[in-house]
């Protein structure tokens, strides 16, 4: 008999097998969901990083840029495979402008989620890397190995791990 414990439902780790198994209702979408999907890639995560990337590139034609026409879109990966998109939207006195990435973290902090696993960040031109304001508002939710992959008009990524972006950063843990 075949063992799947990779499977989350919130912060709990559920063994599956291909016998009958209870769960609550809600965890029983997010079973089936992953479980038509093919369960999990090798990595652990619900979808693979193309398709991740594919999410965040999407988002490019939506970004609001009537003033530096510098279109960002980003594709946010929950621990439970939940992805929230984002795209940048600009206001004409600049300030309350909103990057990709803080609108997908606003999206997700708001539905509840705060365990993430990865962001796709995609640009039309070159990489596009989080502004510092963006790492900041992350550093509020991931840890140092958290992944961050920028993309650039080409479809190329760099890879990194949030630590290299943001070394001895401030956080809740200095309060």
């Amino acid at each position: 008999m075949t063992s799947y414990s990779r499977l989350v439902s919130g912060t709990k780790v559920l063994p599956l097998t291909h016998s009958l198994f209870q769960v609550t209702i809600k965890a029983a979408e997010r079973i089936s969901a992953a479980f038509f999907s093919g369960f999990f890639n090798k990595e652990g995560y619900f979808m693979t990083e193309k398709e991740l990337c594919q999410q965040a590139v999407a988002m490019l034609d939506r970004a609001y840029i009537p003033y530096s026409h510098f279109a960002v879109g980003a594709a946010l990966e929950c621990s439970d495979g939940t992805v929230f998109t984002g795209c940048n939207i600009e206001n004409a006195s600049y300030g309350p402008t909103i990057c990709a990435e803080r609108t997908a973290v606003v999206k997700a902090v708001s539905e509840g989620y705060r365990d993430f696993k990865r962001i796709v960040i995609a640009g039309r031109k070159d990489y596009c890397v989080p502004c510092g304001v963006c790492r900041q508002v992350l550093r509020e939710f991931v840890s140092d190995d958290f992944e961050v992959i920028c993309l650039n008009g080409k479809g190329e990524a760099k890879h990194f791990r949030f630590g290299e972006l943001l070394p001895h950063s401030f956080s809740g843990d200095m309060l």
